[in-house]
Order: structure tokens, then C-alpha cells, then sequence
């Protein structure tokens, strides 16, 4: 496994500065951009949905915002993703390189942006005056549960847009109805909250809450649903790149 990674690495490393470079080619902010654009609707979110569901709820921005992080988060990962294939085409259509390199590369980028926003999201924490405690560790669990279900995917995603151009149009409207059965704007009941832990993306978003607004550990269940939903979708994922790794080359 080292040797493979010692092999490919300087492709890896001309892959990830290639796309930084190109998402922000002839723009005068770069990269905050990518702060800009969370905090914009976080602002939207904030002015439209306080008055209506913000009244009883405690901490209301910082419960919208652990929203709208993960949920961006996940949303730019996986859209990215979902064209690395297509888009290096000319790559490894004339080497033989691991094609899930180029589905990486566009993680890390997201990582790098993500992080960014987590900054400017702790900033919000501290003044909205939420303590911090030790417990804000235990967000690496969900960042990094978080991150493998979004490769997990994008390789889903991007191994079948190759085969099916309309996917990008399906997801368009997937991820919209996914977003509204988040609750990122709305708290959630407790009679239909076993029902929203179906969604992987509500998990992670539950453990982000109850951390850093609730202040406790959260249960033994929301971290095996975390780490189980990552695995799965990686899993599936890894299959459909063996399965397919040739015929790719055929669909492009």
C-alpha cells in the first residue's frame, strides 16, 4: 500500500493544485469564496426561517449552521465527485493510473474548504456564548465518518455517470429533497426521529448539535450509524470501481 501511494503521489498531489487552480482561475477572493458562499446562506436562512422556527429553539443560528455546514459539505463533495471520471478522461484513458485517484482529489479540495467554514462556524460558536469543552474532539468522528461517506458517493456517483449522463440531473433533485429531510431549518419530533435516522446526512448533523449546542456525548447508536452508513456506501462504492474498472473505458 505504501509503495502504491509512493508511486502515484506526485500525480495525486498535480491532481489536487490542478483543480484549486482551476475552480479559482481569474477570481479576485480564491478560495474564500468558499467561506463567502456558506455564511450567504446561512445569512438567508437565518432571516427567513428565525421567525418561524427560531422562537423555540435554543442557539438557533448555531443549530441552522451545524446544519448547513455538514450539509454543504456533503452536497460540494459529492457533486464534485460525481464528475472526476469524466472530466480526466483524457488522463486515464491513455495511462493506467488508479482512476479513483482523480475521485480523491476532488475530496481534498472539499476537505480544504470545509475547513475553512469550520473556522468561521466556531467563531459563531464562541459568540453565540457556547462553551467550549473537551467534548468538541469528538467532532473528528463525524469529520472523518463524514468524509468517507462522501467518497463512498462520489464513487457511487461518479462510476454511474459514466453509464448514465442523466444521473447529474437526478441528483440535482435528490439532494433538494434531501436537504429538507435534514432538518436543517426545523427541529425534529421525537416520534419521527427514528425515522430521520435513515439519513446519513441527519446523523452527522445530529452529532454535530448535540456536541456543541447540547454539550453532551452523543449515544452509542448515532456513532454506529455514522461509522456503519460511511462503510456501507463505501463498500458499494469500492465494488462498483472493481466491477467496472475496465469498462469505463468503453463509456467515455
Amino acid at each position: 500500500m505504501r509503495e502504491r501511494y509512493r508511486k502515484y503521489r506526485f500525480l495525486f498531489e498535480e491532481l489536487v493544485k490542478r483543480d484549486f487552480t482551476r475552480k479559482y482561475k481569474r477570481t479576485y477572493l480564491g478560495i474564500i469564496w468558499s467561506m463567502i458562499a456558506p455564511l450567504m446562506q446561512l445569512l438567508v436562512m437565518a432571516l427567513i426561517f428565525t421567525r418561524f422556527f427560531g422562537r423555540d429553539t435554543p442557539h438557533f443560528i448555531i443549530y441552522l449552521f451545524s446544519g448547513n455546514l455538514v450539509f454543504s459539505f456533503f452536497s460540494a463533495a459529492t457533486n464534485a465527485g460525481m464528475t472526476a471520471l469524466e472530466s480526466n478522461a483524457s488522463i486515464f484513458s491513455k495511462v493506467n493510473v488508479p482512476k479513483y485517484l482523480f475521485l480523491l482529489s476532488r475530496n481534498v479540495e472539499s476537505i480544504i474548504n470545509f475547513l475553512l467554514t469550520l473556522v468561521i462556524y466556531f467563531i459563531f460558536v464562541a459568540g453565540n456564548g457556547l462553551p467550549f469543552t473537551w467534548k468538541f474532539f469528538l467532532l473528528i468522528y463525524p469529520i472523518v465518518t463524514l468524509t468517507l461517506l462522501n467518497i463512498g458517493f462520489g464513487l457511487i456517483l461518479s462510476a454511474a455517470h459514466i453509464f448514465f449522463k442523466d444521473i447529474q440531473y437526478l441528483y440535482t433533485i435528490f439532494v433538494q429533497l434531501l436537504m429538507y429531510l435534514s432538518a436543517i431549518f426545523y427541529t425534529v419530533e421525537d416520534m419521527a426521529y427514528r425515522w430521520f435516522l435513515l439519513n446519513p446526512v441527519f446523523c452527522h448533523i445530529t452529532y454535530f448539535r448535540e456536541v456543541v449546542i447540547q454539550g453532551i456525548v452523543p449515544s452509542w447508536e448515532l456513532h454506529g450509524l455514522c461509522l456503519g452508513y460511511s462503510a456501507l456506501f463505501l463498500f458499494i462504492g469500492a465494488l462498483l470501481y472493481y466491477k467496472n474498472n475496465y469498462k469505463f473505458l468503453f463509456y467515455i
